[in-house]
């Protein structure tokens, strides 16, 4: 058989997709030395993938994602490969491309929260653009052989927006990364000077970062100013408006570091007293499993994905009441037995969760649907 991935978001620059799509090939290429594969990489990222397996193919594909290009030039280049199976790891399926394929849907975020605050377009373009995402998805779940989904949340998240029939949906599970690179000894460089939570991700509206806020705030004015809140994601639009509110202003032990690579980062999660996910929804979550893997107890929402994917290794609070969250983030700073407790319990979470599982039960879902 020969199968094609879409690797055009290949690697860490393209946040958690662009790690999905670097692991599952690295694991892909350990496990199945039988079938051949073709990658489908970008002039940006072609580089990045050395292959370590004969099987695996490069092809050079330089065509943007969400374009007008992607349209009408992938099927021809996928084509030309004389592709068996194609795998699209994201929604954004060619709308004329109607070979076999499977994609993953990651989440319903741009349904349930769509991004018009930050768009440049006009109300009108930013309709039809939205117009031709909800073309493009429908068609992509519609027409794929299988749908694989990172949590049972998401399947029936599926089913229930676009009416899929469950049977079709797949669930396989996301994986932190293998191993986390070594820290460093000091944050100071950060201006980090105090114990601290942290938060990693992006400033979208969804990842609720407004409300943990204000819960800071509240925290701030009642249990003193022993303790700081450290944000870590790439500045876009929704970080420059987050950190120039007047409730980011007022607080006095908040700070944001911007993008940090992955030896940064690392050093960074190591050296967390705390990790608080306030998000609304999730398609997975994988920066709280990271925070495991780095010894740091986990306060997190109790919304959507979460509880399926953290369990018994994270304490919840209701992401909508900020004087929750508040005494949510107090009291995993200060509970030693519940801190304890959650380091423990994280070690078994992590156990369900590895990129060679991904990739096998991937490539069992290829396999059944030639």
């Amino acid at each position: 058989m020969r199968i094609g991935i879409d690797a055009r978001m290949y690697g860490p620059k393209q946040g958690g997709l662009g790690r999905y799509i670097e692991q599952l090939i690295k694991h892909l290429e350990k496990t199945d030395t039988q079938n051949e594969y073709v990658v489908f990489l970008r002039k940006e990222n072609f580089e990045e993938f050395k292959s370590q397996n004969a099987n695996f193919k490069k092809v050079l594909t330089d065509v943007h994602w969400y374009g007008l290009n992607e349209q009408i030039k992938m099927p021809d280049i996928i084509k030309k490969e004389e592709i068996d199976l194609m795998h699209f790891p994201h929604w954004n399926v060619p709308f004329f491309y109607n070979k076999p394929f499977i994609v993953t849907i990651h989440d319903l975020l741009l349904l349930h929260y769509p991004t018009k605050d930050a768009s440049t377009l006009g109300p009108v373009s930013y309709w039809f653009k939205n117009l031709a995402f909800k073309k493009i998805l429908h068609h992509a779940v519609n027409k794929a052989r299988k749908i694989i989904a990172p949590s049972e949340f998401t399947k029936r998240d599926i089913c229930k927006t676009l009416n899929i029939p469950l049977e079709k949906i797949i669930v396989t599970y996301l994986a932190p990364m293998d191993s986390p690179v070594s820290a460093g000894t000091s944050v100071q460089k950060y201006n980090i000077a105090k114990p601290y939570a942290l938060y990693v991700g992006v400033a979208y509206p969804h990842k609720n970062l407004e409300k943990l806020i204000r819960a800071w705030k509240i925290f701030e004015e009642k249990y003193g100013n022993n303790y700081q809140l450290v944000l870590v994601g790439k500045e876009n639009f929704f970080y420059n408006r987050l950190i120039n509110s007047t409730n980011y202003k007022k607080c006095k032990n908040i700070l944001y570091t911007g993008y940090l690579n992955d030896a940064e980062l690392a050093q960074i999660y190591s050296k967390a007293s705390l990790y608080v996910f306030p998000s609304l929804y999730e398609g997975f979550g994988m920066p709280p499993l990271e925070a495991m893997q780095n010894g740091v107890p986990v306060m997190s929402s109790n919304s959507t994905c979460l509880p399926e994917i953290l369990g018994n290794g994270a304490d919840y609070f209701d992401p909508n009441d900020e004087i929750i969250m508040a005494d949510s983030i107090h009291k995993g700073f200060t509970d030693q037995n519940l801190r304890s407790s959650l380091i423990s319990n994280s070690k078994s979470v992590l156990s369900r969760y590895s990129w060679e599982k991904t990739a096998r039960e991937t490539l069992a879902i290829y396999k059944g649907n030639t």
